[in-house]
């Protein structure tokens, strides 16, 4: 007889694991279901690893192109990728290992396989079947591909192959400007990498406000970091140990571009990983991609079984993921809920200057109709961003002209990925950019270009 279970997670990723975790604590019977390891892509593949690397890309920066302006002279100083890899690997160690123990801690059972729903309360996984009430499918996603370019892992790669890859080409291309793309760009070119970015929409990091793409332009431009927007890949030819990659104008009409490099990164979104899991067996919904289709509780159309995370093609950020877990572990143990505005998730890429953002670009909110005042302050006229030695970028704020709501904030700059969280709060208590103003925010902190940039709603910024 199948082990019975009040919830079982199908996906052990950010947003699988935080809704295991969740559960429990509400006092739920759960199994978590993972064929890989905890942590899903994020942890080991994906954001944490990345991160660690981007870290060392700083500091290798920082020594090869300003070392003199900070007063610090090297003799023969080398920089080994194979340790900054080596260091990323023991970050996800710990991590993924600290999941296990909160599995245990707070009495998840940690079910360890392949699983596909037989029926729609019970999952096989390997041979062994296990029934719940509830299921959360939170299977992920995994990169997406481009016809007639073939993935071969060592001079073709996504970034599941290249976050573990040992070796920096001394040429490569990147397909896609994305997040992934410009964060590999960035550590890539660090390292001593000759980085051509090709990006198929006009400009790099095409969902952001068009005033963050065109200041993160500007900073790749003066790092050496090669692009080419409007523009696609279409095919990509190996001779021997180097790769010909055809770049060819979006749109067509124009000349080809032949580009010899070393390695290729193609990073140009996501595809779900829904095959071979037994949704048409139960008959859960998909849109036309293949995504899980869902409502405001994450149900899929059949009610108790429910699907979070990039599987369902909502936003495929991890502190998405984990919060759509959240609701639906607090929905099962009645418990009150807030639904999810994905417009107003924050944002984060971690190239450098960093990106961060929530809400409706300029040009978004224009074209919804609203009234707008707009307030930017730049990071070069902060105290501690010159103090920092960082003063590219700015802080904007998006307003509705009639009420104050805060409609957008977009930024490029010093660590305003940890800033970004302060609209997120501001927007959730329905805080205009005036009561942003009137918190007082310390000084000497890069907060307060947030505090200057809300004064600039209003046309009166005290330092710039």
């Amino acid at each position: 007889m199948a082990e019975q279970y009040d919830l079982l997670v199908l996906g052990a990723g950010p947003g699988g694991y935080v809704a295991a975790i969740r559960a429990a604590q509400n006092g739920l019977k759960v199994g978590c279901i993972e064929r890989e390891n905890l942590g899903g892509v994020c942890l080991n593949w994906g954001c944490i690893p990345s991160k660690a690397l981007i870290k060392n890309a700083e500091l290798v920066s920082l020594i090869n192109n300003r070392a003199k302006e900070f007063g610090f002279s090297f003799d023969n100083f080398v920089a080994d990728y194979t340790k900054a890899i080596d260091r990323s690997r023991r970050v996800v160690k710990r991590l993924t290992g600290g999941i296990g123990f909160l599995f245990k801690k707070y009495g998840v059972e940690h079910i360890q396989g392949t699983g596909r729903l037989v029926d729609a309360n019970t999952i096989e996984v390997d041979g062994t079947r296990y029934t719940a009430k509830h299921i959360i499918i939170a299977t992920g996603a995994r990169a997406r591909t481009l016809p007639g370019i073939e993935v071969d892992g060592e001079y073709v790669q996504t970034y599941r192959e290249a976050i573990v890859d040992k070796r920096v080409p001394k040429s490569m291309v990147i397909i896609g400007a994305g997040a992934i793309g410009m964060e590999f760009g960035y550590v890539m070119n660090a390292y001593g990498a000759d980085v051509t970015i090709v990006e198929f929409l006009p400009r790099l990091l095409p969902l952001e406000d068009e005033e963050i793409s065109k200041e993160v332009e500007k900073a790749y431009k003066k790092q050496g970091i090669k692009y080419m927007t409007s523009s696609k890949v279409t095919s990509v030819v190996r001779e021997g140990d180097m790769l010909k990659v055809t770049v060819e104008p979006a749109q067509g009409g124009g000349d080809a571009t032949v580009l010899e490099v070393e390695r290729v990164l193609v990073a140009v979104g996501i595809q779900p990983n829904t095959a071979g899991i037994g949704l048409e067996t139960v008959g859960i919904a998909t849109d036309e991609r293949g995504f899980i289709q869902i409502d405001d509780y994450m149900r899929t159309n059949i009610p108790h079984i429910f699907a979070i995370g990039d599987v369902t093609g909502k936003l495929p950020l991890a502190h998405v993921a984990s919060h759509q877990g959240i609701v639906v572990a607090d929905y099962l143990a009645g418990k009150h809920v807030h639904t999810l505005d994905y417009t107003m998730m924050p944002r984060a890429t971690y190239c450098n200057p960093q990106v961060a953002s929530m809400g409706l670009t300029e040009q978004q909110a224009r074209e919804q109709g609203y009234d707008i005042k707009v307030g930017k302050f730049p990071f070069s006229a902060n105290g501690k961003a010159l103090g920092l030695g960082e003063g590219e970028g700015f802080v904007k704020i998006i307003a509705d002209a009639r009420i104050g709501e805060i409609l957008g904030a977009h930024m490029v700059g010093p660590e305003v990925t940890e800033l970004i969280a302060e609209f997120t709060i501001a927007r959730e208590l329905e805080s205009t950019p005036l009561e942003i103003a009137d918190a007082v925010h310390p000084h000497p902190t890069l907060s307060e270009v947030i505090a200057e940039a809300a004064l600039a709603t209003e046309g009166n910024p005290i330092h710039f």
